[in-house]
């Protein structure tokens, strides 16, 4: 960071401009902080997510009752909000039902009106450079003339009225607003934090990237469990792209691999389709609901069994070629009876349902017949050289990490792993322990190596990937062993148990959240912010008497049964922590049909009635380095 400072500071040439540059840092430090908003497992949820990115975590709505209760009717309100959300469709909508053009452009001037003055007020802790970033290149010097018009200036006011009346009558109208709206989405929260896992289960991650991309430049990521898988498939790793492939096959999701990222699935399907029948343990579930065609549900029925089988293969060399992994207990294949109706497991014998063994070599059941081999060097080298796939993971990787420290919270997506009395546990690699933060940085930096220089080969970083999904020690997995193989072949739950690490007991206790905040470096009046595991009816996603919050409420779909509700948004402005409960998201064609919100309730969590200041944040201590350069640089001049 310091040569970040100073070549800041060589920027300024003159004692004039060093002294103008440390007026304005330190005017900066006493706007309020912007509003962080804190989202975790979206599993592909692209229209449920937009939805809430679009309307601020309820953020919008708050601000336009602020402003015009007692001048505008709650329909009104909501009818203002909804176009903020959807300019493009809530305007065509509104255009189809005016056949009047009087009418139609006084609804554009009370329009224009409306909107810049949310604008207005959603940009007031801004400075201007901020705002004018968040402004459409087209409109900016129109926007910035209305946008910091003095209202009470009559002499000005035919001047504000004729710009608004030619943009009408040059039919740039419909553009205006659409971009202004667009700019308000991107005011209302300044930064937004991801807590892991946009991918897997829902049909659109890719809508997701891009959607972050285009819309927000404040953004982090922390690497979720599923995100891994993807990450670990551009990198090369076989492993995490056939665990990939059959959850996609597993979730009737197999079309974003092909129609979102190019993948040619014919040969895998080919594979699939000549050894295998569908088979109950298999069946694909679909996340939204729709029916599945019979030829569909066979077909991923059967891919999902060709890349279990080869999953299974490939885990076993693995494990063999890495034992400071201690997974020897997940070598099954081996001890499948010859026959393979039984598998023998700590000296006890279990029956075998759905068994699709038939490409398991009984002399080398963990190695790769030759069509399968054929098959899985094709696929890692599509995954491998998909420029779409990697944009997007390279996007995660560069605005992502394994956790996060940001003004005083500490972001994680899964666990830290301890014991049962709170210790942390440690991974031992080569003969070095690592624990703690140490474990995390650890995997950070092997993860930044796999992916520096991707190969379609066994390395031990994209084997560290793979551990981290699955892995006891995994901070994203956080449980003792992964029961994929008993879930699928033995009818019997008690092997299906995968034990929590005790973290999530513990994160119930207030000094285990201090002594893991210690341990990261970071004030115990902060607070750790999880994702992960779903939070279940009737359970707070509050623990540890406010510092440790878990709010992954259910985005994707299925766990919506599980929690009731439709996820949760933590949001942190400058008065405090709300957490935002979410109903259920239908559709989005719904949702702009009924003007339906997903926000359902706002709880506060903690409340200041001193507004927390620039000056509080990292980005404060940030300013206040600079301003220390810009100080001895005067001094030296």
């Amino acid at each position: 960071m310091k040569g970040l400072y100073n070549k800041m500071v060589k920027e300024f040439k003159s004692k004039n401009e060093i002294k103008s540059e440390i007026i304005n840092l330190s005017a900066i430090l006493s706007l309020p902080k912007g509003t962080e908003a804190f989202v975790s497992d979206v599993h592909g949820e692209y229209d449920e997510f937009a939805h809430i990115m679009r309307n601020g975590s309820g953020n919008t709505k708050q601000k336009i009752a602020e402003l015009f209760t007692g001048r505008l009717t709650p329909a009104s309100q909501k009818k203002l909000a909804f176009l903020i959300y959807y300019p493009s469709e809530i305007l065509k909508k509104t255009k189809a039902r005016m056949n009047d053009v009087d009418e139609l452009n006084q609804w554009y001037m009370d329009t224009f009106n409306n909107l810049i003055e949310v604008l207005r007020y959603t940009a007031n802790k801004y400075t201007r450079s901020k705002v004018r970033k968040a402004i459409s290149s087209e409109f900016v010097y129109i926007t910035e003339e209305l946008l910091y018009a003095d209202l009470n200036a009559e002499t000005k006011q035919y001047y504000y009225q004729d710009i608004m009346t030619s943009i009408v009558s040059l039919q740039e109208a419909d553009d205006f607003i659409i971009a202004t709206c667009h700019s308000i989405q991107r005011l209302v929260v300044d930064h937004v934090h991801i807590i892991g896992d946009i991918y897997d289960r829902g049909p659109h991650p890719d809508y997701i990237i891009e959607h972050l991309a285009r819309h927000w430049q404040n953004f982090d990521f922390q690497w979720g469990n599923h995100d891994i898988l993807w990450m670990g498939s551009i990198a090369g790793s076989k492993l995490c792209m056939l665990n990939l492939l059959r959850i996609c096959a597993r979730y009737d999701n197999l079309a974003i691999l092909q129609d979102a990222y190019g993948i040619d699935l014919s040969a895998v399907i080919a594979l699939a389709t000549k050894y295998y029948q569908p088979l109950k343990s298999f069946e694909p579930k679909s996340d939204t609901g729709e029916i599945i065609s019979a030829e569909k549900k066979a077909q991923d029925n059967c891919v999902q069994q060709a890349a279990a089988i080869m999953q299974f293969k490939l885990e076993g060399a693995a494990i063999k070629r890495n034992p400071d992994f201690q997974m020897e207990n997940r070598l099954l294949l081996d001890k499948l009876s010859q026959n393979r109706k039984t598998i023998t497991l700590d000296g006890q014998s279990y029956s075998i349902q759905d068994g699709c063994f038939q490409l398991v070599d009984w002399k080398n059941p963990y190695e790769l017949t030759p069509e399968e081999n054929a098959v899985v060097e094709d696929l890692i080298q599509q995954f491998i050289h998909s420029s779409k796939l990697n944009k997007h993971i390279n996007y995660l990787v560069d605005n992502g990490s394994m956790y996060l420290k940001y003004n005083d919270n500490l972001l994680l997506h899964g666990c830290i792993p301890v014991d049962e009395k709170g210790q942390q546990q440690s991974l031992t690699i080569n003969g070095k322990a690592y624990a703690g933060k140490q474990l995390f940085d650890y995997f950070d930096q092997m993860i930044r190596t796999a992916l520096q220089n991707p190969i379609a080969t066994d390395s031990f970083a994209t084997d560290i990937i793979w551990y981290l999904w699955t892995g006891k020690m995994s901070p994203l997995f956080g449980k003792d062993k992964m029961t994929t193989f008993e879930r699928y072949f033995i009818d019997n739950d008690s092997l299906h148990i995968e034990k929590l690490n005790p973290y999530y007991s513990l994160r119930k206790e207030e000094w285990f959240a201090d002594q893991l905040l210690t341990e990261f470096g970071l004030d115990c009046d902060g607070h750790i912010i999880n994702g992960h595991t779903p939070v279940k009816a009737g359970t707070s996603p509050i623990m540890a008497n406010g510092k440790i919050f878990v709010i992954d409420g259910g985005m994707s779909k299925p766990y919506h049964k599980t929690t009731g509700i439709g996820g949760y948004t933590l949001l942190s402005n400058s008065y405090g922590l709300q957490l935002v409960t979410h109903e259920p998201f239908t559709t989005r064609a719904k949702a702009i049909e009924e003007m339906k919100d997903v926000v359902s309730t706002k709880r506060v969590i903690e409340q200041s009635a001193k507004r927390k200041l620039v000056a509080e944040t990292d980005i404060g201590q940030t300013i206040k380095h600079q301003m220390d350069e810009l100080v001895l640089k005067l001094k030296n001049m």
